[in-house]
């Protein structure tokens, strides 16, 4: 059984003060501003196949835990970019998860799973080889049962509003499928134009054909390629989508001359662009992408410092997000300067900065957070999506820029099941470190109630406009 202590303070007074702050705030609706499910999901509303298919084989989460430990992706179903075969019987599958499910101990995925199998499913029991095939079957049975069905789920789990993640050339056909079932709940889009504004992506060609397909007219030049990027911002905006995301290696910002973005824009067409073009490109579109929120208002996410596909292996087997990203050292303070000084004091931009490098909270995104009106930093992201990864965060960043400079809480996950683990884990953590401010007489418990709300619920809603 779950523990209702768990995650808080072993200290007596600690412990006290965050069990009634959580309390507070463990029944608000959910927002989850950015991640990864796929609308279709919620488009056809069908029951889900099975526990494998719904719970290991889609989260890299899981599986790169396992495949660190020598078990192979192939036994674990995970599909091959050529076809090659895999395991196709999802209760081996299972039996493999079950045998090795004790490597997740200590980690915010173990903490997860904990809560899906009880809170979820009424699984009490600790997964283990001996009793695998009668967790499988009977978590298999009440998948069976409408009230498992994803839209059921999604209103069970009082999720107010779930944003998913689109590229720039994407029909949003789920989403108008969605609307038109006239279903309330609130899934919206959100547009990412990396494929396009990536020049080092080797499938450039293709994605900007697909943005061309989508906007109906041909790009052949810079100032169209930015008409399209344009025009399909307003078309998610139709669509409900309220923010931007852009995934960069360096958060490295500068505005190029048209004559210099179409310079490089043309030789990306023809193939000769080199790695500075690439690099001066991207920077370039940072600056543009902020431009454009400033004017249509949609909210700008930026996630750097993702070594992405560093498993070569692994990347030319199964393609990307198969858990091969690895974090990289990411500098700020530079690399931001040229957009925040031509766009950070301007009200209307909201920019929400993530990062994966934990040495920059104090040094560099809280002084940062703290004095430009324009950003707000996100939560702890990815690896550091974890107990004491958020502790760390409102423990380096809350001193200099507060709390209503951070963005709340967003789960950015794929595995549909745990959006309720995290957010749960999140409020318990925040309320113990709130705790811990009380019981120290540096805020009292008029302040962390308030706060508690705030992180909870209210800074989230805030900044990604979803009021």
């Amino acid at each position: 059984m779950l523990n209702e202590y768990r995650f808080f303070d072993p200290d007596p007074a600690v412990r006290r003060i965050a069990y009634e702050l959580y309390a507070g705030v463990k029944d608000l609706p959910i927002i989850s501003p950015h991640g990864h499910v796929d609308p279709k999901l919620l488009a056809d509303n069908m029951p889900f196949p099975d526990p494998a298919e719904l719970i290991i084989i889609p989260d890299h989460y899981i599986y790169r835990m396992l495949y660190s430990q020598g078990i192979r992706l192939e036994a674990l179903g995970i599909p091959t970019r050529d076809g090659s075969p895999v395991e196709t019987d999802h209760r081996k599958i299972w039996q493999i998860f079950a045998e090795h499910f004790y490597l997740f101990a200590g980690t915010p995925t173990g903490a997860w799973l904990a809560h899906e199998f009880v809170e979820v499913f009424g699984v009490t029991e600790k997964l283990n080889s001996a009793n695998a095939l009668q967790i499988y079957d009977r978590i298999q049975k009440k998948l069976a049962a409408p009230e498992f069905l994803p839209r059921a789920l999604f209103e069970r789990f009082n999720i107010e509003a779930l944003s998913t993640t689109d590229a720039a050339g994407d029909s949003l056909i789920q989403h108008k499928k969605i609307r038109e079932a006239g279903w309330k709940g609130r899934v919206i889009p959100c547009f990412r134009p990396d494929a396009v504004v990536n020049l080092e992506d080797e499938k450039w060609r293709d994605s900007l054909q697909e943005l061309a397909q989508a906007v109906g007219f041909e790009i052949n030049s810079y100032r169209s390629f930015i008409a399209a990027l344009e025009d399909r911002r307003e078309f998610f905006k139709a669509l409900g989508a309220t923010a931007t995301d852009h995934a960069v290696v360096i958060p490295y910002t500068h505005e190029l001359s048209q004559h210099d973005a179409e310079a490089i824009f043309q030789r990306a067409r023809q193939n000769k662009t080199s790695d500075d073009d690439a690099a001066q490109f991207t920077a370039h579109m940072l600056m543009e992408m902020a431009r454009m929120s400033v004017e249509d208002g949609l909210v700008m996410q930026i996630h750097p410092g993702s070594f992405r596909n560093h498993n070569e292996f692994i990347f030319k087997k199964f393609g990307r997000d198969k858990g091969g990203d690895i974090p990289l050292q990411t500098e700020y303070t530079r690399n931001l300067h040229a957009l925040l000084n031509r766009y950070g004091n301007d009200p209307r931009l909201t920019l929400i900065v993530f990062t994966l490098d934990e040495s920059t909270y104090s040094r560099e995104l809280a002084p940062l957070a703290g004095h430009y009106p324009a950003m707000k930093l996100g939560p702890p992201w990815w690896f550091h999506d974890s107990i004491e990864g958020m502790t760390r965060f409102r423990e380096r960043v809350t001193e200099t820029a507060g709390i209503y400079n951070t963005a709340g809480f967003n789960d950015d996950t794929r595995a549909f099941l745990s959006i309720p683990a995290r957010h749960d884990l999140s409020r318990r953590i925040e309320s113990n470190y709130l705790a811990r401010l009380v019981a120290r007489h540096i805020i009292d418990m008029e302040d962390a109630r308030r706060m508690s709300r705030a992180l909870a619920y209210e800074l989230v809603k805030k900044a990604y406009k979803l009021g």
